[in-house]
């Protein structure tokens, strides 16, 4: 596997999380709760932005190869796979209080 591939699904492993991480909306504005559909349009914007940045990854090696909408749903599956441990810390981990 070439480094780009892996250094590809490392961002996209730590952009899947980043959402499950904080309460700041965006990373910039603090909320006080920050509610889970906030979270789930924080992912569907970094699905976009690491979709955008593994094209421009595929333009620079050669003729970028467009896909179908099978595609897609199979890579946002594959992100949400990547969320899984953020979303599980964030929802299912009761933290000691005291």
């Amino acid at each position: 596997m070439e480094v780009s591939v892996i250094t590809l699904l490392i961002v996209a492993v730590l952009a899947a999380n980043l959402p499950f991480v904080s309460n700041r909306l965006a990373g910039i504005k603090p909320l006080k709760h920050k509610h889970f559909g906030w979270q789930l349009l924080e992912l569907v914007v970094l699905f976009l932005l690491i979709g955008g940045l593994a094209r421009l990854m595929e333009a620079r090696l050669g003729p970028v190869h467009e896909q179908n909408w099978q595609f897609y749903v199979t890579t946002f599956a594959l992100f949400l796979v990547f969320a899984f441990p953020g979303f599980v810390l964030r929802h299912f981990w009761k933290r000691p209080y005291g």
